[in-house]
């Protein structure tokens, strides 16, 4: 449905408001498709309208009760409403319907992050290595809270393989490999007599420039997570 799609796409460049007429028109049009409701849900909590989104994740689940996601996803609104208890018990049964997810767990551990059980979000987040050991998110925000606790050594080193994991490189690593492209382009160069041209200063900047990216940061993991978790305080 054409308004479907216009509904996520106004949702994608945070155009909430319009995002929530394009997906009422739609189910208006067809009251009985769970995927806009699931959608709606989440334009509601992104407008901070909690209670309208827990009714429609209340619909879905009378829809389907055991839907680990439906679950998942009620389990953050209802922090967002601050029923912490019924959250984590919510947070739980999606694990124990998904065990072998490691999203499950890296959701509950964030969430465990936000109310100070942080001794709880390492664990669910190594558990969430456990089952996908390329969980570049989960490894970075391990460390954010192995930080927190005062483990510094532990921190970076969870900092460490997630920014192998994404294929992120500090500033004297990216300087290291764009002299050593440099380099190799010379020596090239000198054994191609038809090609004598020299590495000027200039070319020499261009090369680094376009050798040298912008990696993705940390923050824009937090900055992910809180799309899903909202940005209210604990």
């Amino acid at each position: 449905m054409e308004e479907f799609q216009l509904s996520v796409t106004y949702f994608k460049e945070g155009k909430f408001q319009e995002a929530l007429t394009q997906i009422n028109f739609c189910i208006n049009t067809d009251g009985k498709n769970p995927e806009f409701y699931f959608f709606r849900a989440r334009v509601y909590s992104r407008l901070g309208i909690f209670e309208s989104a827990l009714n429609d994740f209340n619909r879905l689940l009378d829809f389907d009760p055991y839907n680990p996601s439906y679950i998942n996803d009620r389990a953050v609104v209802l922090h967002l409403m601050k029923n912490n208890e019924e959250a984590m018990s919510e947070f739980d049964r999606a694990i124990n319907l998904d065990p072998k997810n490691p999203y499950r767990f890296a959701s509950r551990a964030y969430f465990r992050d936000r109310i100070g059980d942080l001794a709880g979000a390492i664990e669910d987040y190594e558990k969430a290595i456990e089952l996908d050991p390329e969980d570049a998110v989960s490894y970075n925000n391990k460390g954010l809270v192995e930080e927190k606790l005062g483990y510094q050594e532990r921190s970076k080193s969870s900092f460490s393989k997630a920014d192998d994991l994404i294929g992120y490189k500090t500033k004297e690593t990216q300087e290291s490999d764009a002299q050593k492209k440099i380099k190799e382009q010379k020596f090239t160069e000198n054994q191609t007599p038809s090609n004598p041209k020299k590495i000027t200063a200039s070319n020499y900047l261009k090369m680094v420039k376009n050798i040298l990216t912008n990696p993705t940061t940390r923050q824009e993991f937090v900055s992910f997570l809180k799309s899903k978790f909202g940005s209210s305080s604990k």
